[in-house]
């Protein structure tokens, strides 16, 4: 069976010619002189239009020692565990972090 259309290059390109990348509208806040989006919360102030719709977005400030540090699990920390029948304290390394015996 034959194809009864022909599917020329101007039809793909008609086709194609809604496929074109726009680019995002921003808009500067009047008041914080924040970036934000058009018809959209402004997270800073959260304010939108001029009234108060939600409480500002207050960004926690983090020094470097604190972003990369994890203090929950530590592959060389010691952990301090109590027997159940006396009050003797024994030292153990974490198990979840060492390789199984073969």
């Amino acid at each position: 069976m034959s194809i009864r259309m022909r599917h020329t290059h101007s039809h793909t390109h008609n086709r194609r010619s809604h496929h074109a990348l726009q680019g995002v509208s921003i808009v500067t806040d009047k008041d914080s002189g924040a970036l934000r989006l058009p018809h959209r919360l402004d997270e800073t102030t959260g304010t939108y239009r001029g009234k108060l719709i939600k409480a500002p977005k207050v960004k926690k400030e983090r020094t470097k020692a604190e972003k990369y540090e994890h203090p929950k699990h530590s592959p060389n920390e010691k952990v301090v565990a109590q027997e159940s029948k006396g009050d003797s304290q024994v030292e153990s390394a974490h198990e979840h972090h060492e390789k199984p015996s073969l």
